[in-house]
């Protein structure tokens, strides 16, 4: 018996372990690439998803939407504000209703040539269980509401709450994204299978995300730190010949707080210095660069 089992799903990328034929290096001869994103969300109050610094307390809940709301009135500026003295390329994983609920935010994006990404229209929402159709339109929606904002749609998709269903990766290239920040299934982008076109996995790591780290396993910003110098510094010392990938996820909210702020400061600083190694990039470069490398699957190149 050949093929998946009944009911068994069909992996979306091939193996490919890093041991393989090197395809290349990036840019500048380096090979890493690093991204730092800042997740720029807006919550529906009472409904939906939500993130609590605070758990348990009862509605009217002031006190988590307030934490939440720091991001956009305080946090964001002063991150924008950091990884631009740092020479640090910026990208928002940005939730479309901040246009309406905070829009001197992405005014600030806009000035500092931050890369937009999708991710979502609200953070209260979720990809689960919506029907193909549905899920179509709201990826669509987002798309095209960062088009009409800032001229061009968006080349990357980001899920809230890292949700997807079996039809996202086909629906993100039928609507035109061209790479997906959630998986991290390796150090060096991979394409996905689907039969909707190519769509690049950049490697997301949810280890170095402040969200799934400092609040859901309360790490310490200082050990958070630490954690980004370590992983930069081990991919700098790996084999040569690899185009590596590094992520560093920020919430406006979370880092943007002044006592985290300082010790990631220390992180970035640490990459910023050592720029002459790596290069430090948005995610739409990584992807062009990348499929100049190792041509989408089904294109005449590798499977990454």
């Amino acid at each position: 018996m050949t093929g998946p089992r009944a009911g068994q799903a069909t992996r979306r990328y091939p193996y490919d372990p890093i041991t393989s034929r090197s395809p290349g290096r990036w840019p500048g001869g380096h090979g890493l690439a690093v991204y730092v994103a800042i997740g720029v969300e807006d919550y529906r109050p009472g409904e939906g998803h939500v993130e609590d610094l605070l758990p348990g307390v009862p509605r009217p809940d002031l006190v988590n939407e307030a934490w939440r709301d720091y991001g956009n009135r305080v946090g964001v500026f002063r991150l924008l504000d950091r990884l631009r003295a740092l020479g640090i390329p910026p990208t928002l994983l940005l939730n479309t209703d901040v246009y309406d609920a905070a829009p001197a935010v992405t005014d600030a994006a806009r000035a500092a040539g931050a890369e937009l990404v999708g991710h979502g229209a609200s953070n209260s929402d979720s990809l689960a269980d919506l029907p193909p159709g549905q899920e179509r339109d709201y990826l669509d929606a987002v798309a095209g509401r960062i088009e009409k904002e800032e001229g061009v749609r968006p080349g990357g998709w980001s899920s809230p709450w890292l949700t997807h269903t079996p039809h996202t990766v086909d629906l993100l290239a039928a609507t035109g994204y061209r790479y997906l920040l959630d998986l991290r299934a390796d150090d060096r982008p991979f394409w996905l299978r689907g039969d909707a076109g190519p769509l690049l996995a950049i490697p997301y790591s949810l280890e170095l995300n402040d969200s799934t780290t400092m609040i859901g396993r309360q790490v310490d910003a200082a050990t958070f730190a630490d954690m980004i110098v370590d992983e930069f510094d081990e991919l700098l010392a790996a084999p040569d010949g690899q185009p590596l990938v590094m992520s560093v996820v920020l919430h406006s909210f979370i880092s943007g707080a002044p006592f985290r702020l300082r010790q990631i400061t220390r992180a970035l600083e640490h990459m910023a210095s050592r720029r002459d190694r790596a290069w430090l990039a948005r995610p739409g470069e990584i992807h062009d660069a990348f499929a100049a490398l190792v041509p989408p699957l089904g294109s005449g190149g590798g499977d990454g």
